[in-house]
Formats: structure tokens, C-alpha cells, sequence
């Protein structure tokens, strides 16, 4: 079983990459859409994504309609999508085209993403954190391994090959999980939103959630910038992207071992100070600095992999265990994760251009400074406060 939700977990993480690595030069070179044009789609894709979510949470709950249902149209549109987007020629206007494309491939990736999640509620329901934890790994280490092939196909195999990789992908993983979706036994005390939210461990977990991605989510949209205009190593961004997310995925097994051994508060506090303390040296790299940083790259990712793995097997084990859907309850963790990455590009983009920073440019020590600031320094900040509301943390995880 274990093997099948790894490889679901790469199909839905493999889709979710090229959205926002390749999606914008694939759009302005390929398909010729300007980047003021691209830039106000994207704006209207993620509004509508940030706004259904928790729709698509209640949805999945409901019991008129089995899960395979929902899997079945959801991988559909995600395998269609993805062919028409990088597969095949634009049809009419390529406005309108890339505007209904990208429609169908987000909402049948957040549905599939709220149903996944959900199922492993499901599935381990009344089974202890235990259960949630071993599942977990399984899960984010399948979502690393998404993510590294994601990144890689469309460089070695162009977009086309992709595409018809991950069709091949998506039909493979589908037919997986096909005997494992399944209803029973379902919590079902908590149905409604505004129930799911009366749970003082839900509510709290949520906001954990949401502070604790913001750093990732700073990091993520810096990225490019700091190795490119800071270290002035651009040929090697996508080996340190590759690093990071392999040394993720590589400690997601041993992060869900430890806290079914030693319980999941302490051992994702150990994650949270290794995040911190590969952070702390990030602002005194200097031009060049190949050796300093790609040891930022291991230490934040094997950091990554705890945050991967024990967040979601916690709001898991507080949905079991407070008897609540998980359609409602995953809905809401899904819209709190994309409200971080929202949060993170409204603040840090502005901040940067104000200090008058430029990418790709000759910039000015003030502005290369406040760059270093808002990668290196306020990151490690937000993790420090994620800590302290890990230490608050109402109760630990029941014993499977």
C-alpha cells in the first residue's frame, strides 16, 4: 500500500513544478503571451485556486459520490491538461486557450491533492499517530521524488516529452490507488466549515501551518535572485534546487521513524533549529560561494523533509482523532498553504523593488543587502516563531 501512495504522490507533485518553474517561460516564448498578459492570468488562476479549496474540501466529503469518482475526473483533466498546455498546439486565441487549460489543471489538482489527503485520514482512521506518521513519509518521500523528475524531464526530454511522461504518469498512479480508495471508515461528526473551525487543536495546527511555510515560501520565491544575482552562480541553480529537494526526500523515511519513536513535537523542533541553523551563515556568503552554499541546500533540505512529513501527519491524526472529514479539514490546510505563498510574494517582491532591486542587473549594495535580508535573515525570524507555537502545540499525538 505503502508503494501505491508514493506514487501518487509523485504524479500530483510532478504537476505541480512545471506550474511554477516552467509555466512562464513556456508561456512567453512558446506560446507568445506577453508577460503583463501572463502576469494578470496567473493573478486570476490563483484567486479562483486560493478560493476553492475549502469548496472542493466539502465536496470531496460528500457521500453521494464515491472517492473514485473524484479520482477518476480529477486525473482526467490533470493528464488532458497537462497535454494540451505542453503537448500540443494552441487552439484559437492562446490567451483564452492557456486561461481554459490552466483552469481544468488547477481545480483537478486541488481536487486530487484534498482527496488524497483525505483518503490517508481515511485509511488510517483510529489507527494511533503511528500510522499517520509511516504514511506520511511514504507520501512526501513520493512527493520529492515527483518534484526531482519534474524538474529534470522537461530540460532532458523537452516539453513535449514531459507531457507525455506525465500522461503515462497519471494513468499509471491512477490505476495504483485505484483498489485503495475507499469511504470506510469515514469520520463524519464534523462536516462544515465553520465546525472544522470551532477545534481549538485545528484552528491552531493551521496557523502553525500557515507561519511555518512562510519561510520555505520566502526562500522559494528568492531563490533565483539570490543565486543569480547575489552568489553569481546561475549555471548551477538547478544542481542546488536538485540537492535541496533530493536531501528532503531522502530524510523523509527517518523523520516519520523518529517521531513514531520519540513522539512528533520534539522531533520536528530538531527540524525547525536545523532550518535555522542553515540559515544563520546564509547572510555572510560572499560571490561564489559554491561549497557554503550547497551545504545551506542539504541542511535546509533534510530540514524540509520533517516539515513535509510531520505537520500533515499531525493535522491527520487531529482530524482522527477530533472525528472530522478529511475533505473539510484538508480543504482548509490546502488554502492556509497557498495563502502562505501568496503572503510571501506580497511582501517580499515590493520590498525588493522598492530597495530598487533589479534581477539580472548591476544592483546597488543597499538593494543586493535587502535581498540578503529577506532571504537569509527574515526566514530564519518566521521559523523561530513557528517554533515557539510548536512548544504552545495543545497536546501531542496519541500513541498508535
Amino acid at each position: 500500500m505503502f508503494f501505491r501512495i508514493g506514487l501518487y504522490a509523485a504524479m500530483l507533485a510532478a504537476a505541480g513544478v512545471p506550474l511554477y518553474i516552467h509555466l512562464p517561460r513556456y508561456a512567453t516564448v512558446e506560446m507568445g503571451v506577453s508577460l503583463s498578459t501572463l502576469g494578470a492570468v496567473l493573478l486570476g488562476i490563483r484567486v479562483m485556486d486560493f478560493a476553492q479549496d475549502p469548496l472542493l474540501g466539502k465536496l470531496v466529503d460528500r457521500r453521494s459520490v464515491t472517492p473514485k469518482v473524484w479520482a477518476a475526473l480529477g486525473a482526467v483533466g490533470l493528464a488532458l491538461g497537462f497535454w494540451a498546455l505542453f503537448g500540443m498546439p494552441v487552439l484559437g486565441h492562446p490567451v483564452v486557450w492557456l486561461v481554459a487549460v490552466l483552469v481544468v489543471i488547477f481545480t483537478s489538482y486541488s481536487l486530487l491533492t484534498i482527496l488524497f489527503y483525505a483518503q490517508g485520514v481515511r485509511l488510517m482512521a483510529r489507527g494511533g499517530a503511528d500510522g499517520h506518521y509511516r504514511l506520511a513519509g511514504a507520501r512526501e518521500l513520493g512527493t520529492v521524488v515527483g518534484i526531482l523528475l519534474a524538474t529534470m524531464l522537461p530540460t532532458v526530454l523537452g516539453y513535449r516529452g514531459f507531457a507525455g511522461i506525465y500522461v503515462g504518469l497519471a494513468a499509471l498512479a491512477s490505476l495504483a490507488m485505484w483498489r485503495i480508495w475507499s469511504r470506510d471508515p469515514a469520520p463524519v461528526a464534523t462536516a462544515s466549515l465553520a465546525g472544522v473551525l470551532q477545534v481549538r487543536r485545528v484552528r491552531f495546527l493551521l496557523v502553525l501551518a500557515m507561519v511555518n511555510a512562510l519561510p520555505v515560501a520566502i526562500t522559494s520565491t528568492l531563490f533565483l535572485f539570490f543565486v543569480e544575482d547575489r552568489l553569481l552562480l546561475t549555471n548551477l541553480a538547478g544542481p542546488f534546487l536538485l540537492l535541496f529537494f533530493a536531501c528532503a526526500g531522502v530524510s523523509a523515511p527517518f523523520w516519520s521513524k523518529a517521531a513514531r519513536k520519540w513522539g512528533a513535537k520534539p522531533v520536528l523542533l530538531v527540524g525547525m533549529g536545523l532550518a535555522i541553523a542553515s540559515f544563520v551563515g546564509v547572510a555572510g556568503l560572499q560571490t561564489g560561494a559554491v561549497a557554503g552554499f550547497a551545504l545551506v541546500c542539504v541542511g535546509s533540505g533534510l530540514a524540509l523533509g520533517a516539515d513535509m512529513v510531520l505537520l500533515p501527519a499531525l493535522f491527520s491524526v487531529t482530524l482522527d482523532e477530533e472525528n472530522i472529514q478529511g475533505g473539510a479539514g484538508f480543504g482548509l490546510w490546502s488554502l492556509a498553504g497557498k495563502l502562505s505563498l501568496a503572503l510571501a510574494a506580497a511582501l517580499v517582491l515590493p520590498l525588493l523593488e522598492q530597495a530598487g532591486f533589479r534581477p539580472g542587473q548591476a544592483n546597488s549594495p543597499q538593494a543586493i543587502s535587502t535581498l540578503v535580508w529577506a532571504y537569509a535573515v527574515a526566514p530564519c525570524i518566521l521559523k523561530t516563531v513557528a517554533g515557539v507555537l510548536v512548544l504552545a502545540l495543545p497536546g501531542e499525538a496519541r500513541k498508535g
